[in-house]
């Protein structure tokens, strides 16, 4: 009869396979990305070593509050700001190698936006049609009514081609605008708060144009939010918080015992490269943890406690005053 292999067993075989590289199967990798911005005399450091993965054909959400560093990282991706050190890569191309000329020829040809604002979205002189073509006239793809015709009836508005965005309603606005970053057919599309403007009821309908678009052309899609509502529409969820990832959601959907499909989420702390971890700020005020933690290690996991020795309770700070 064969044993069983130990825990430490199964971990002493994983470490003798070579293992790829780090992102090598991935469509976007941020590898201890930082990013400094020089304001008058000061410094601010608004990506502190931040790690991310996003593999081809993924919608992943990227949720933070604000100053957290999320529109940093949207813009860094975009090729609309170079990282200060670190390395972010996205369908192969270096982003701290480019020069202007290349970050021009990456937003053109690789990357689409969908802008919160419909002003930064679309032309408010130009058919829905005449907006889609535009990015394809920069390109000198042929045929640009064809396709501009073809994406409008992805995102269902083939019955809206000659309105202008004043004569059409704020998801329609945006499912336009949709369709003018996937003009070019990019390997990667980023949202800024895509739904930011717009009610309940038209956000679920945007976001359900763009899980159409993710399944049926298989685009990578990153949308970058404070809203934890969209996080519902993902099957991802990165959370950032002070300039680094902190936390992941995975859902999936499973059987119930009934037979019923249900949705499934789980939360994980993310171990970066260096072995950092942030613990969730609430796991922190509720055992006052401070600067110093006492940590143990089990068979096949590890302990966090407080430095009770050290350790200074609200109820005690009051008792000392």
């Amino acid at each position: 009869m064969t044993e069983t292999p130990s825990f430490w067993e199964l971990q002493q075989q994983a470490a003798t396979r070579p293992r790829p590289a780090y992102g090598s199967n991935s469509i976007i990798a941020c590898d201890n990305l930082v990013k400094i911005y020089e304001i008058a005399d000061l410094q601010v450091v608004a990506l502190q070593g931040l790690d991310l993965l996003v593999d081809p054909g993924e919608l992943v959400a990227i949720v933070g509050s604000s100053g957290s560093g999320k529109s940093t990282l949207l813009n860094i991706l975009g090729g609309l700001d170079a990282p200060s050190a670190g390395k972010a890569t996205v369908a192969g191309h270096d982003l701290m190698a480019m020069s202007g000329k290349d970050r021009t020829d990456y937003r053109l040809n690789t990357i689409g936006f969908i802008w919160q604002q419909s002003a930064r979205n679309l032309f408010p002189y130009l058919s829905a049609i005449d907006n889609v073509q535009m990015p394809m006239i920069l390109q000198g793809t042929s045929q640009r009514r064809t396709r501009a015709g073809e994406l409008l009836e992805l995102v269902d508005l083939g019955d809206r081609i000659t309105h202008r965005p004043s004569e059409l309603s704020g998801g329609e606005q945006q499912r336009v605008a949709i369709a003018v970053a996937l003009a070019n057919s990019p390997e990667v599309l980023l949202a800024d708060e895509p739904t930011g403007e717009l009610d309940t009821m038209t956000s679920n309908d945007v976001f359900r144009v763009l899980r159409n678009v993710n399944k049926d052309l298989g685009v990578t899609l990153v949308v970058v939010t404070h809203d934890p509502l969209v996080t519902e529409h993902v099957s991802r969820t990165v959370a950032i918080r002070d300039g680094r990832t902190s936390t992941e959601t995975v859902r999936a959907t499973q059987l119930d015992a009934a037979g019923k499909h249900q949705t499934v989420a789980e939360e994980f702390v993310i171990l970066d490269r260096t072995g950092r971890l942030q613990l969730p700020e609430h796991y922190v005020e509720e055992l006052h943890l401070q600067r110093l933690v006492r940590l143990t290690l089990d068979d096949d996991h590890a302990n966090v406690w407080p430095d009770r020795d050290n350790i200074v309770t609200p109820d005690a700070e009051e008792e000392e005053q």
